[in-house]
């Protein structure tokens, strides 16, 4: 908490979402659920006005309670906003070494991304030693809804999730693989999570390869993204099953082991 005070704190500052916060501190320090009295108490406010805190903080996902709702404690997103803080402060430097490991070995540049909203923004990238160089660089973004990066970032969303995210919104094609609609895109994102990687021949870019596999986080949710991409000449597809996808695949499941994943 700071200590230093802006001279427009009274105006700025809202005590309804400090209150909040706060809320979620106490129950994280308790040692079992709590009452809304206790909450209450622990706060220094009334019953019914914890009762409302509660009640907004449960309606979000933050607060679990018992099926009376009489005992509170964290929800299961207030875990998801802890792993990714936690993933975004650790995952360049820890993927660093496994995506140098995997350009030397398959002498392709190799990338980290995540998603940014409804684009897919690069961490990080390096650079193959050949002369078939990626022309993507850190802090790069594209679209999210036309690269299969994006579509394994948008893996772990329901099919309702993702209809919100684009809606009112018209896809630019940039190539024939890009596609046309969301009830397009959700096929792809099914088929990406089901198969667990993408391999994409111009499907970004023409004459471009990738392939693509997630990085899982200790609950298993999709936190990022790595890929190898060129143009094609850099790649010997007749080894494209054999060689190239299993090490991007156990590239990304050593990195998500890494994070706390143990699927």
């Amino acid at each position: 908490m700071s200590e230093i005070l802006n001279k427009n704190h009274d105006r700025y500052f809202v005590p309804g979402l400090a209150r909040g916060l706060r809320v979620l501190e106490i129950i994280a320090q308790a040692d079992q659920p709590l009452t809304i009295a206790e909450i209450g108490k622990k706060l220094g406010i009334s019953r019914s006005s914890a009762f409302r805190i509660t009640y907004t903080l449960s309606y979000l996902g933050y607060l679990s309670s018992d099926k009376g709702d009489k005992l509170y404690e964290l929800g299961p997103r207030v875990l998801d906003l802890g792993f990714s803080y936690l993933n975004r402060q650790d995952i360049i430097k820890i993927a660093k070494p496994f995506l140098e490991k995997l350009r030397d070995q398959t002498d392709v540049s190799s990338h980290l991304a995540i998603r940014d909203g409804k684009e897919v923004l690069y961490l990080d990238n390096i650079i193959s030693r050949s002369s078939f160089v990626s022309n993507i660089t850190t802090g790069d973004r594209r679209p999210i809804y036309a690269t299969p990066l994006g579509w394994i970032l948008l893996g772990d969303m329901s099919d309702v999730a993702i209809r919100k995210l684009f809606e009112g919104n018209q896809f630019k094609i940039l190539t024939p693989h890009t596609p046309k609609n969301i009830d397009e895109l959700i096929k792809r994102v099914r088929a990406a999570r089901e198969q667990g990687y993408v391999v994409s021949r111009g499907f970004v870019q023409r004459g471009g390869s990738t392939i693509t596999a997630p990085i899982l986080n200790a609950i298993g949710k999709v936190v990022a993204v790595i890929d190898i991409s060129a143009p094609d000449s850099a790649f010997s597809f007749d080894k494209m099953d054999s060689f190239y996808v299993p090490a991007v695949v156990d590239t990304a499941r050593e990195i998500s082991k890494n994070l706390g994943h143990r699927g």
